[in-house]
C-alpha cells in the first residue's frame, strides 16, 4: 500500500551512526566497532533519560557526552580522536538505497521528512553532505518540543504540521524502539531492520519488515 505522506528517521535509518568511526578506523585500531556500539548506545539511553527527568539537553551535547564516555569504556581508542570523529558525524554516510528511493517516492507525488532525535543543525548539514535536500519537503527536529522520542509529542508534530491524521502517515525507522513509539501514537509503521534484530515490543508491531529501504512500494 503506497502513502502519500513518508516520513523517516534519520540515524540508523537514512545515516549510518557508524561512518564517523568507520572513516578514522585505522587510527582508533581494533576496538573501532566496540567504541562506535558504545558511542550509539549512550546517546540514545541519555535520550531517554532526559525526557523522563523532564531535562532537555540539546542531541549534539547528548553525542559528545556519549563519545567522551566510549572513550573512557575502550581505553585502547586514543582520546585525542575526539575532535575528528565528532566533525564525521556531522557528515555522515547515508545509506546506499536512501537517494534512489527517496527520489522514487517524490517522484510518485509523495510529502517526505526527516524526523529525528537529531538538532536541526545537524540535521541539516547531514542532509545537505548526503544531497537529499532537494528531495525533502521538511525537516522535524525535537528541538521544538525539547522531548526526545518516543514521547508522542514528537510524532505530533507531523500529524499537526502537515494536518494529517496518524494512519496517513508512513514512519520508516530502523529503531524497534522508535517504530513501537510511532505505532502507539497511530502511524503506519515500517521497521527497516538492517541488521537481523530480534522482534520486541510484540504488543506494538509494525506494518511492515523490511532488510532495507528498497522494499518501500513506489512507482505507479
Amino acid at each position: 500500500m503506497r502513502h502519500t505522506a513518508y516520513v523517516f528517521d534519520a540515524y540508523g535509518t537514512l545515516f549510518d551512526v557508524h561512518a564517523a568511526v568507520r572513516r578514522h578506523s585505522v587510527k582508533v585500531g581494533p576496538d573501532a566497532q566496540q567504541l562506535s556500539d558504545i558511542w550509539r548506545a549512550k546517546q540514545l539511553e541519555y535520550s531517554w533519560v532526559r525526557t523522563l527527568m523532564g531535562s532537555f539537553m540539546d542531541f549534539w551535547q547528548l553525542t559528545e557526552q556519549a563519545l567522551d564516555f566510549a572513550f573512557a569504556k575502550v581505553p585502547s581508542a586514543d582520546p585525542q580522536l575526539r575532535q575528528d570523529l565528532l566533525e564525521a558525524y556531522w557528515q555522515l554516510d547515508c545509506y546506499p538505497e536512501v537517494p534512489a528511493v527517496l527520489k522514487a517516492l517524490k517522484a510518485d507525488g509523495a510529502r517526505l521528512a526527516i524526523l529525528s532525535n537529531g538538532s536541526t543543525a545537524m540535521l541539516e548539514a547531514a542532509v545537505k553532505s548526503a544531497a537529499l535536500d532537494q528531495v525533502l519537503d521538511d525537516i522535524f527536529s525535537v528541538d521544538a518540543v525539547r522531548r526526545f522520542k518516543s514521547d508522542p509529542a514528537v510524532y505530533d508534530m507531523v500529524t499537526t504540521a502537515w494536518r494529517l491524521y496518524p494512519d496517513a502517515v508512513s514512519f520508516q525507522s530502523s529503531n524497534r524502539w522508535d517504530v513501537a513509539g510511532a505505532a502507539r501514537f497511530g502511524f503506519r509503521t515500517v521497521w527497516i531492520n538492517r541488521s537481523s534484530q530480534p522482534d520486541e515490543y510484540r504488543d506494538l508491531q509494525p506494518d511492515l519488515i523490511l532488510p532495507s529501504l528498497e522494499g518501500l512500494p513506489t512507482g505507479g
